[in-house]
């Protein structure tokens, strides 16, 4: 979206020199890497940036107000309500389509928000690794506020560690290792010094839980929490000490596992921006939208993209039973802006990584994702057997 950075990039780019990259990050966090890095980072100009920022100021706005958990109570789901929740999330990710608007201007268009972590420590990683292998101009970065690598970890350090010995905090999540994310934990482990546990592996004894390493009791004093309960639900006969949802436990939540649901799908109906596409919670429709085949439909308790229909009819949503449980939301058209080395344009999908320190007024914006794709939608499915494809870093102009 830079032209002359994409010209020069491509320039330089070869698929072996891609492989290299590959390559090396294989060698230094050897069988790590378990989804696909697309071949580029996103060259991101001046005036998308300052229309990302403002969608993301407009859509906290509504995260800040101070009606936001009244009006988000029925999101968090009663069986999977955990205990003592905090005044806000301690971790922000919005998506957002890059498209066009009227005017043939580049404009970001809400796809998503969760209130829940991402990939932090792997995407300054992947910047760096970028930087490494190809030629990646000193005027763009992945971070903001003027932060350089050194501040954001130690930004990440100060929220997710605090004042604890790092061993006495955890990465939770189920079964770690074979997660498709496992780069970041090891990524986490090596800069904030946070193991990746197992919820299986946690034990209590009374109010505190802990772990074993090395023969050795650790205290768990707080939790970064990566676990998402239908992750859980998938595995009803796991031998857990410890659950989600005990209520008597000595532990702080980094990332405290309600602002899930109250950050997600289920907030997009209440959101108004020139860049957020209109959304409405299905059983509060007295009448469907006209044009119908410009929504599609959304579960609002599931993730990775699970359960969404771009091709609904009415006949279709009448039949759903629990239309409490989905929304409509009109679809975006992803403009392709990214050019790869074949000549041809690739959608692009840019995630807004914040953090909301516990005594900030509003979440910080610190870095970002990004997502290349070829296909209908955004995600592995729709991206089998293609190239300049995948997970990488937004490079923003300063």
């Amino acid at each position: 979206m830079i032209p002359e950075f994409r010209q020069t990039y491509n320039a330089a780019f070869t698929p072996q020199r891609f492989q290299e990259l590959i390559d090396s990050v294989d060698q230094e966090l050897p069988g790590q890497l378990d989804f696909r890095v697309a071949e580029t980072p996103v060259f991101i100009p001046s005036v998308l940036r300052d229309k990302l920022l403002q969608a993301g100021e407009d859509i906290i706005d509504v995260l800040v107000a101070p009606d936001f958990k009244e009006r988000t109570e029925a999101a968090v789901p009663p069986a999977q309500r955990v205990p003592h929740e905090d005044a806000h999330t301690q971790f922000l990710a919005i998506d957002f389509a890059v498209c066009r608007d009227a005017q043939g201007e580049l404009e970001p268009q809400l796809i998503e928000l969760q209130g829940f972590p991402s990939l932090y420590v792997f995407q300054d990683y992947l910047a760096h690794t970028f930087r490494k292998f190809f030629p990646v101009p000193d005027s763009v970065t992945h971070l903001f506020g003027g932060l350089s690598s050194a501040d954001y970890l130690a930004a990440l350090r100060e929220l997710i560690v605090g004042d604890e010995n790092p061993e006495n905090v955890v990465l939770l999540e189920l079964f770690p290792d074979k997660q498709k994310t496992r780069i970041d934990f090891a990524l986490t482990k090596r800069e904030l010094g946070v193991e990746a546990v197992c919820i299986t592996d946690v034990r209590k004894d009374g109010r505190q839980l802990y772990y074993e390493k090395d023969g050795r009791r650790i205290d768990i004093k707080r939790i970064y929490n990566r676990l998402i309960f239908d992750e859980l639900l998938r595995y009803p006969d796991l031998p857990l000490e410890f659950r989600l949802t005990d209520e008597d436990v000595d532990v702080t939540w980094v990332g405290h596992p309600n602002w899930f649901f109250r950050i997600s799908k289920y907030t997009l109906p209440l959101l108004h921006s020139p860049f957020v596409p209109s959304s409405h919670y299905l059983h509060e429709l007295t009448a469907y939208p006209t044009d119908l085949e410009n929504y599609v439909l959304k579960p609002l308790f599931s993730f990775a993209g699970a359960g969404v229909k771009l091709h609904v009819t009415p006949a279709e949503l009448d039949a759903i039973e629990d239309k409490h449980n989905y929304l409509l939301q009109r679809k975006v058209a992803y403009e392709p802006v990214v050019r790869a080395d074949d000549g041809e344009l690739v959608k692009c999908e840019i995630r807004l990584l914040y953090i909301w320190p516990k005594n900030a007024p509003r979440p910080v914006l610190l870095t970002n994702l990004a997502r290349l794709s070829r296909g209908a939608m955004i995600g592995v499915d729709f991206n089998k057997n293609k190239d300049w494809v995948g997970g990488t870093v937004g490079l923003f102009a300063q």
